[in-house]
């Protein structure tokens, strides 16, 4: 079984959504079950079936974050020495050579990954051309809308 790499937020969050599937959406969905139930043949009942398919989701969702948890690596880059290199965690800001815009964006895991808030997935294009380069590198990164060049303005460990 493959270890899991998670940063200690991406842990965290993982754990609050888990307490909130068991002890809040469980519950919820056991109810509508049960009154959908109350309410006769089942064969033809869509809130029955609607809602056992919300079960099955909600059950297969707890099964993952358990297993994500009990494969998680968590690395705290915070207690990593920073010598520049970039690694799962570290925030790291680039410039886009063609506009000269800087954006930064920090690696992460499969589930912490937000694009909306430049939370990149460590293996995603972008990620794996990043990983292992240093403070000063650039970097070409095969995207589906064509080649990027990027400039590595700063690496922190954050």
């Amino acid at each position: 079984m493959d270890k899991e790499p998670v940063t200690v937020k991406g842990l965290e969050k993982l754990k609050i959504e888990l307490e909130n599937l068991k002890s809040v959406q469980r519950p919820k969905i056991v109810a509508a079950i049960a009154e959908a139930r109350s309410h006769g043949d089942l064969k033809e009942n869509a809130e029955y079936h609607a809602a056992k398919e919300q079960q099955g989701l909600i059950e297969g969702r707890v099964l993952a974050i358990n297993d994500i948890i009990a494969r998680a690596n968590v690395i705290d880059v915070t207690k990593i020495e920073n010598n520049g290199k970039i690694i799962f965690g570290s925030t790291v800001t680039v410039a886009d050579l063609e506009t000269n815009k800087e954006i930064s964006y920090r690696l992460v895991g499969q589930d912490e990954a937000e694009i909306s808030k430049n939370l990149i997935f460590f293996k995603s294009p972008i990620g794996k051309a990043l990983i292992g380069k240093s403070l000063g590198d650039m970097v070409t990164v095969n995207t589906p809308s064509g080649e990027r060049n990027f400039e590595i303005k700063s690496v922190d460990y954050i």
